[in-house]
């Protein structure tokens, strides 16, 4: 992969403005994508250089969020501009409701919305109303109505499932994915059409949404990967155990699964083919890319396959792990190569940040809840936000229904199973080790005021009691989860590091042909 081509075209072109014509746009969404997990957020274990490199020569938000720490509603308010609580999709679509749920837990989580509304204006739309040819790649998930029906001339691979049916290696078995050859990798495959949208459309303004199913689960990978990462951790192999319980499941603490590295290199492998072929159509000069990911690593819950510290949590649970995100933009002629903000941003300012790069007005009545970091791309201060979160929903990865609000460095958590508070000091505390609320009481009313003010604003569903709770069978189904589900864990992910580790015949797909 020859990105350093791509470096010096980026900065041959950095003093160039977008405003001689309208900008191209490439989004890549990641799929359950821990900021920890890329090479340039700290990681010594993942190799991320394609993705590295947009963050290197864009603007890199340092608390740059999802608005969900589940992959519908966040994605859902990137296409909108609006947060959850707003458009109501709270959950990941297909999750259960009212007494539909059957877990013990002690409230049942409210109904939401299962498709993006109709009268929602989607980024798609307004960018194809003006003027710009668009195109979908990869993961929907917000319903059973396609992307060509909100604003995306083409789609391929984009449909009501969350995970990829057929896994990760040709044959797909996604209906709106023709199969490739046997063994072809499913984000190399997005990443191609992707890239032939852009050679087909590169003398007219276009979109480009590559959101991958990447890194989701199934957790697959090839043996030649496998091997690679396998050796490396066994460089420096870790001692000890991998997993805490944490409140209510075991959490990974260390990046060394083989298998979730392979994936990792797959997906900036088909980053790399994007970039590249910006460059081979010549219209890198002129093409605003845009990294992030839906919600934080998957650290608990699903494959368990990586770690977010120093952050707390991962997917699902309303700590940090779960919600701040990589949040890249890389504008030439606007963002400084290597820049960094600060200032709390999200995903609902994507769709007004686009508008106003395109030299379209912007819809501020449609994108309620985000606004233009314009300002910011050329090097500006803000002032600091305060940014809400909703999610009165149990994550399948440990999270528990709670709302939380982020002001001035503070953040405050509320939950909706007991009526309690957290407040950390994120500034001094990233990890979210100290609750302060009964330090801080004046602090946590204010906050929580707050909230409640602006859940009452936007509507906001919330849980209801379970009355079939039974605490002492929850009581022994958490002292089974710290010590048979933890220690199966355990056994498993060492196992994936063990020389004799073969998945299945034919590594789920990757290999054409038997041993």
């Amino acid at each position: 992969m020859k990105i350093i081509s791509h470096l010096a075209l980026l900065a041959l072109f950095a003093g160039t403005s977008l405003a001689q014509k309208k900008p191209n746009f490439v989004f890549i969404l990641a799929d359950d994508l821990g900021i920890k997990d890329m090479s340039v957020e700290g990681s010594t274990y993942h190799e991320t250089p394609n993705i590295d490199t947009i963050a290197k020569q864009g603007m890199r938000f340092i608390n740059g969020y999802s608005t969900c720490q589940v992959c519908s509603p966040s994605r859902a308010s990137i296409m909108t501009g609006k947060y959850p609580a707003r458009h109501g999709v709270t959950d990941w679509i297909g999750a259960a409701w009212g007494t539909k749920w059957k877990r013990n837990d002690k409230v049942l989580p409210p109904e939401y919305v299962l498709e993006l509304p109709e009268d929602d204006t989607t980024l798609a739309e307004a960018l194809r109303d003006g003027g710009y040819a668009t195109f979908f790649a990869g993961k929907w998930h917000i319903g059973n109505t396609p992307p060509e029906e909100h604003g995306f001339e083409i789609n391929k691979g984009g449909f009501h499932r969350g995970s990829p049916p057929g896994g990760y290696f040709s044959p797909y078995k996604n209906p709106s994915l023709q199969d490739g050859p046997a063994g072809e990798a499913l984000p190399i495959r997005l990443a191609n059409e992707t890239a032939e949208f852009i050679s087909n459309n590169k003398e007219k303004p276009f979109l480009a949404y590559l959101s991958f199913y990447s890194v989701h689960g199934p957790i697959q990978t090839t043996p030649e990967l496998w091997k690679k990462y396998r050796d490396k951790a066994q460089k420096n192999p870790h001692q000890g155990e991998r997993f805490i319980v944490d409140r209510v499941q075991p959490v990974r603490q260390v990046q060394d699964c083989p298998n979730y590295a392979g994936m990792m290199e797959s997906m900036d492998k088909a980053v790399g083919i994007v970039l590249n072929q910006l460059q081979t159509s010549g219209v890198a000069d002129n093409t605003i890319i845009i990294f992030t990911s839906d919600n934080g690593g998957v650290s608990s819950g699903d494959g368990f396959a990586t770690s977010c510290l120093p952050l707390r949590g991962g997917k699902g649970r309303q700590w940090e792990g779960g919600i701040l995100q990589p949040y890249y933009i890389c504008a030439p002629g606007i963002t400084k190569p290597g820049s960094k903000n600060t200032t709390p941003v999200i995903g609902t300012d994507f769709f007004p940040t686009m508008l106003e790069l395109a030299g379209l007005p912007l819809q501020p009545k449609q994108h309620v809840d985000g606004i233009s970091l314009v300002p910011m791309l050329k090097g500006t201060t803000q002032p600091d936000r305060t940014l809400f979160w909703h999610y009165p929903h149990y994550g399948n990865q440990g999270g528990e229904p709670s709302s939380i609000i982020r002001k001035s460095g503070w953040k405050l958590i509320h939950y909706h199973e007991d009526g309690r508070d957290e407040l950390y000091n994120l500034a001094k505390d990233t990890g979210e080790q100290s609750n302060l609320a009964t330090k801080h009481p004046e602090k946590t009313m204010a906050l929580r005021k707050e909230l409640d003010a602006w859940l009452k604003e936007t509507g906001a569903r919330m849980p209801i009691p379970n009355p079939r709770f039974d605490a002492e069978k929850r009581a022994q189904q958490d002292k089974a989860t710290r010590t048979k589900w933890k220690a199966r864990l355990e056994r498993q992910h060492a196992d994936f590091l063990s020389p004799k580790f073969k998945p299945n015949k034919d590594w789920w797909g990757s290999k054409v042909t038997e041993d």
